[in-house]
């Protein structure tokens, strides 16, 4: 049932759907049910819920109620609450459709769509908030090699019906709309914006659609597409077999993930142990954060990038992240770091922040530091965009070059020592400590080539008794601006004492180095941090 159409330009056409209702939840989530599993259960496991009881054909699939029958509590004679299909007419709020909804939710059913979906989709301001990747998703299908196959127009619209199309190069992402906000019929328009650049395409409205808008072509389609429909995103309560459900983002390839694949394997099975199911997580997930409690960043973070929105995403939907989008923001700039550190009278290297007005003025900065000097990009990780000056001609040099990437660059004072230390902090506690001695010949602990692939040097995991006591004091206070996340607080022993030269979010847990010290207990210490915060997260709403 797909419509793709060129769209003639026209006033603004409000949203079908219009609701500011409480309950604003789905139903307690759970694994998913597919059709198939249920009919075998007691057929049928499927209860259509129409406005008319012929606005839908009746097969031995599923059963077919009006509305108004629904309404009164009318149930299946056999079999658990069923899948309820709510297609009446209209979703606004307190409409009768409205009203299936809220009710099979109240009854512990299933539904589609849940008052939280008819919420999300009621305001552009509120689903747009979640369409950022699909924006992405968008334009990756709609790129070079399909505008070259055929003509596009600057608009069109789409037709889903239970997450499928027939339009075959946005099939993928209409099923990724429908996981974001599942609602059986919708119609998505596209728009291409033209700058003067390239053209990007983004998402322009999304609608749900009703039966009455469809024609005899187009509601067989519907039928056939509910046929083969395998489950919802959302279930109705069932037994669990786990505690809490964490989800580890992770990406396979990259070369410096903060957590290697033996660590990603002892989050899995100690948290098993545990009693939690944790689940290793992609990029193109980002759909089914809503099926977990928590979600546990293992993949490199930045502002500008999918990490950043998954964490959003997971906030948004009331998950217990790690780590934290303000987290996220503060960490991942190094002009930010050393700005707040000195207000706070945190010892770092003496560190001066330089744009392109006064890259030509060294005179200040070579009176306070002198040679050799330490420049750095904000926002660079695993010695990325991190360079050694020796005298004023590279100084300008590397200016220009970094000041390209940058408004803002840093200049530190160079302290070389024999290793770096690491403390990692966690709700305000130190939970493990490693020395990071420097790659063999090299001044920094990571040595890249011209490719840009890395050498490290040695990590050696150290018992805290064993760290000095000013230099974790001066890790923990540092932390402590940051937030009570997981961070890692990177430091010198120098001979004027203990100082911080970052701090990171997502620091490195890798099995066979920061673990070596503690084993499993790391892991029980990260993940048993995770299970308090859902305690308590618990708790506080059972309060309210």
């Amino acid at each position: 049932m797909t419509t793709l159409r060129t769209i003639v330009p026209a006033a603004p056409r409000a949203p079908s759907a219009s609701t500011d209702a409480n309950p604003d939840s789905d139903p307690p989530r759970t694994r998913t049910v597919s059709l198939a599993s249920a009919r075998k259960q007691s057929a049928p496991r499927v209860l259509v819920v129409v406005d008319h009881a012929g606005d839908w054909p009746r097969d031995e699939r599923c059963a077919v109620v009006d509305a108004a029958t629904f309404l009164a509590g009318a149930q299946p004679a056999q079999g658990q609450p069923p899948l309820v299909i709510n297609l009446c007419r209209s979703y606004k709020y307190l409409s009768v459709g409205y009203y299936c909804s809220l009710m099979a939710q109240a009854r512990g059913q299933q539904v589609l769509p849940s008052v939280k979906t008819i919420n999300d989709l009621s305001r552009k301001a509120i689903y747009t908030l979640d369409t950022g990747e699909l924006d992405r998703a968008l334009n990756d299908a709609l790129g070079a090699d399909v505008t070259m196959r055929m003509p596009m127009p600057v608009e069109f619209s789409l037709d889903i019906a239970f997450g499928h199309t027939d339009y075959t190069p946005l099939a993928t992402l209409a099923r990724g709309i429908f996981e974001t906000f599942p609602a059986p019929l919708m119609r998505v328009d596209f728009a291409r914006d033209d700058d003067g650049g390239a053209a990007a395409w983004r998402i322009a409205a999304i609608r749900t659609q009703h039966l009455g808008a469809l024609g005899e072509r187009q509601r067989a389609a519907c039928a056939d597409a509910l046929r083969g429909f395998h489950g919802l995103p959302h279930t109705a309560p069932a037994a669990r077999r786990y505690r809490y459900r964490i989800a580890v983002l992770h990406d396979p390839q990259e070369e410096l993930a903060p957590s290697n694949p033996g660590a990603l394997a002892r989050f899995v099975a100690v948290g098993r142990s545990l009693g939690l199911e944790v689940e290793l997580i992609e990029r193109h997930d980002i759909a089914r954060l809503a099926e977990f409690d928590a979600l546990f960043i293992r993949e490199t973070t930045a502002v500008n990038h999918h990490t950043y929105l998954f964490a959003k995403k997971a906030e948004r939907e009331g998950l217990v992240v790690i780590d934290d989008p303000g987290s996220i923001l503060r960490c991942t700039n190094k002009v930010y770091l050393a700005d707040l550190l000195r207000l706070h009278d945190v010892p770092t290297p003496r560190t001066f922040t330089l744009q392109r007005a006064d890259s030509e003025d060294l005179a200040a900065i070579e009176a306070q530091i002198g040679y050799p000097m330490v420049m750095k990009i904000p926002d660079g990780a695993f010695s990325r965009g991190v360079v050694k000056v020796r005298d004023g001609a590279e100084f300008g040099r590397t200016a220009r070059e970094l000041l390209q990437q940058s408004a803002l660059i840093l200049v530190q004072e160079y302290m070389y020592t024999e290793f770096d230390w690491r403390i990692g902090v966690l709700n305000r506690r130190p939970i493990f400590a490693s020395k990071y001695f420097m790659s063999k010949g090299h001044w920094q602990v990571a040595k890249r080539d011209a490719d840009g692939k890395a050498e490290f040097g040695m990590a050696a995991a150290v018992p805290l008794p064993e760290v000095p006591p000013d230099l974790l004091a001066h890790a923990l206070a540092a932390a402590d601006l940051i937030g009570d996340g997981l961070y890692g607080v990177d430091m010198k022993m120098t001979p004027r004492g203990p100082v911080v030269i970052e701090v990171n979010d997502n620091p490195n847990i890798d099995a066979g180095a920061e673990d070596s010290v503690l084993g499993d207990e790391l892991y029980r210490i990260v993940l048993g941090e995770l299970v308090r915060r859902l305690d308590l997260l618990h708790r506080s709403s059972a309060a309210l």
